[in-house]
């Protein structure tokens, strides 16, 4: 094990994040360097249980205490090795999961968990500022085409394991620049695109292809993806976004979280001098408390809105755990995430049962009542607490509930399960023959960490396809889903 009395000598500590003042001024990451000796000694804490149910809490099977002990010992370049013998992407992990290993943590059942995340992301910087990371091209070439759709944590996961085994490996992406979510859905303050840019040059350098701008069902259409490739990966998310019902929907000003955030990267990648949907000067009401939601939240205020105001029908989530949700589950207790710190006001147990607008139909506030559950769980509106809430840009941030059902999910003919996403088999592949997915198109909106490990699973399943080999890692189940 690292050190055997880490535990017991040292606190947990994580880095600063810097001054609100000073980080609303740009888009950078929000984070100060943190220096290697204290990372070492947070190393130092991991106690190498006899069960570690870390790797349980990671749907990769991260190498948690094995690394961790590289670290504690100084030998970096090793813990390179060993994280990256489960994970692709360490950096994105690093910067976007919201650590479920942590909370199955043994160490976390009665002190604060060791810093896993922390160890995982100045490992893998360490290693890109080494040149550790370098390209790894396949020796032997299968002479096998493999298309994958969507370039997304799961497609790129899965690209890269199936380029590094020899097969020539497409991936498509409609967008204009290749990285899915991960490009235009995470804002740059979270995650800055220079990591997932030098991971797309690794793998152009493996020999992965990419094509941006393809928009597949209709530019190619499934009967061509299926002629040109012995196999295709179905890998384009859970991108059908939840709505709201409810009366003045149709007034200018309200928008998905998806039609709002990809425009602020676009400006910091350089295509645009300033977003045509911005909420400089407005008062802005976010309906949504998760991840996304915090996301229009931090971006709203670098645009610099008058007001923000976050919205959650579900009631305030408790400060520690409780008797519903122990160790070593994903407890949901209340977070304070980067951009709630830069301002705004969170209400909870409210519900919007109406969208209010002006003589030119823009909206111009939401009238909202609190709400309780009854016996049946459903949420009912405590009298006498209506109220008008003043609104000039509403942003709809309430997740998503599975894929598109478009063109080529329908010509392909691919089974979709009781959700509404794509079924799939313990190989991951779908009631078409060659035709597999992996990601959130088929388990549903869930974790970047799961997006990579069902990535990899596809990979393995579809190599398992072609060649009859079993030279990759076995699939996970994908009917599992853990404790995370």
């Amino acid at each position: 094990m690292a050190d055997p009395k880490g535990f017991l000598t040292t606190e947990r500590e994580t880095p600063k994040r810097r001054p609100v003042d000073l980080r609303l001024m740009d888009w950078r990451e929000v984070y100060e360097d943190f220096p290697r000796e204290n990372l070492e000694k947070q190393a130092g804490r991991c106690m190498n249980c006899g069960i570690p149910f870390c790797h349980q809490g990671c749907p990769l099977g991260n190498l948690i205490p094995e690394w961790n002990d590289q670290v504690w010992r100084h030998d970096w370049r090793e813990a390179t090795e060993r994280l990256h013998a489960t994970n692709n992407f360490p950096e994105f992990t690093g910067t976007l999961c919201p650590a479920p290993c942590e909370a199955a943590c043994v160490l976390g059942i009665n002190q604060q968990p060791v810093t896993i995340k922390q160890v995982e992301i100045e490992i893998i910087d360490r290693a890109w500022d080494e040149g550790w990371v370098a390209p790894q091209p396949p020796q032997v070439r299968t002479g096998k085409k493999v298309a994958v759709v969507g370039s997304g944590p799961a497609g790129l996961a899965a690209a890269q394991q199936l380029t590094r085994v020899g097969h020539e490996v497409v991936v498509f992406e409609r967008a204009d620049r290749i990285g899915g979510l991960l490009r235009y859905g995470i804002p740059e303050f979270k995650m800055e695109k220079s990591r997932l840019d030098r991971r797309l040059q690794q793998m152009k350098d493996e020999g992965t292809l990419f094509r941006a701008s393809v928009d597949v069902g209709s530019d190619i259409t499934a009967s061509q993806l299926r002629a040109e490739f012995d196999a295709v990966v179905l890998a384009g998310g859970a991108t059908a976004w939840r709505d709201i019902p409810v009366e003045g929907r149709e007034l200018t000003g309200i928008l998905q979280a998806m039609e709002f955030l990809p425009w602020a990267n676009h400006v910091q990648q350089g295509d645009l001098d300033a977003p045509p949907v911005s909420a400089e000067g407005k008062h802005v009401v976010i309906i949504g408390g998760g991840d996304t939601g915090a996301d229009c939240l931090g971006t709203s205020h670098r645009q610099g809105a008058a007001s923000v105001t976050q919205l959650e029908i579900m009631p305030t989530p408790p400060e520690q755990r409780t008797a519903a949700m122990p160790w070593p589950t994903y407890p949901m207790v209340y977070r304070v995430s980067s951009a709630h710190e830069e301002g705004g006001e969170r209400l909870f147990a409210v519900n919007t049962t109406e969208f209010v607008g002006d003589e030119n139909g823009n909206v111009r506030a939401l009238r909202i009542v609190e709400v309780s559950r009854d016996e049946a769980g459903r949420f009912v509106p405590v009298e006498g607490t209506e109220r008008e809430l003043r609104a000039d840009l509403v942003l709809l941030a309430m997740g998503f509930v599975g894929p598109e059902k478009g063109k080529l999910v329908t010509d392909l003919g691919v089974e979709l399960d009781e959700r509404g996403n794509v079924a799939r088999d313990d190989q991951y592949m779908t009631s078409v023959d060659g035709v597999f997915s992996a990601g959130d198109m088929g388990r549903g909106q869930s974790l970047i960490v799961w997006a990579i490990a069902e990535g990899r699973s596809a990979a393995a399943g579809v190599d398992r396809f072609l060649t009859g080999r079993d030279v990759l890692p076995r699939p996970i189940n994908p009917t599992d889903r853990q404790i995370a």
